[in-house]
């Protein structure tokens, strides 16, 4: 029978790395927004180039076993999970830290931005998940039945990390939690659209 290799453990923990930085601003609410900004992006380029060393060590225990590649379902949302991460890491250091588009554009795009990173939280739940029960199924099948400990530890860590998805959901998504508007930072904005943008600070 085909066994796994034991590298499938760095594999199906390394989608768990993208979805911490997606509290910052909760955490950091009444901090300068430049700095929550520079601190977001640092730490989603810190996963992302953990991610990314996770997948090459992935790929080259592969090779050194001889066993193949991209072939499960969880392989390709993993890849999936890191190819859209890394697409809405640049769109983000694009459009916010170091902005290029106008404030028009910049404002159609921020719902847009905070749904992409909504909905990469999910599919990073669900590739942790798939890679957990193919580890499970290929490390213990004949036993799983049997509740053997590895399988209930797993099992257990599958269900924490559904908590978790939804508790970062239910944070995101509650007014309560979100930013407070700070006039002065709104008054350097609306400066900085008059200089780039050639309104005037009584526009809105």
């Amino acid at each position: 029978m085909y066994k796994s290799p034991t590298s499938r453990t760095a594999k199906q923990l390394y989608p768990a790395e993208l979805r911490r930085p997606i509290l910052v601003y909760r955490v950091f609410r009444n901090e300068a927004k430049k700095n929550v900004k520079v601190l977001h992006g640092i730490i989603h380029l810190l996963a992302l180039i953990i991610s990314v060393v996770g997948m090459v060590a992935v790929f080259d225990s592969h090779r050194a076993a001889k066993y193949p590649n991209m072939y499960s379902l969880h392989s390709w949302c993993g890849m999936a999970t890191v190819v859209l991460f890394s697409l809405q890491w640049v769109m983000g250091l694009l459009f916010f830290l170091f902005p290029v588009a106008s404030s028009w554009l910049r404002a159609t795009y921020l719902p847009v931005h905070a749904f992409c990173g909504l909905g990469l939280l999910a599919l990073a739940v669900g590739t942790s998940l798939l890679g957990i029960t193919e580890k499970l199924l290929f490390s213990i099948m004949s036993s799983y039945p049997q509740f053997p400990p590895q399988g209930v530890l797993a099992n257990v860590l599958g269900l924490l990390l559904v908590c978790f998805g939804a508790l970062l959901c239910y944070i995101i998504t509650r007014e309560e939690y979100r930013r407070p508007p700070n006039p002065e930072e709104e008054s350097l904005a609306v400066h900085f659209k008059t200089l780039t943008e050639g309104g005037s600070p009584e526009m809105p």
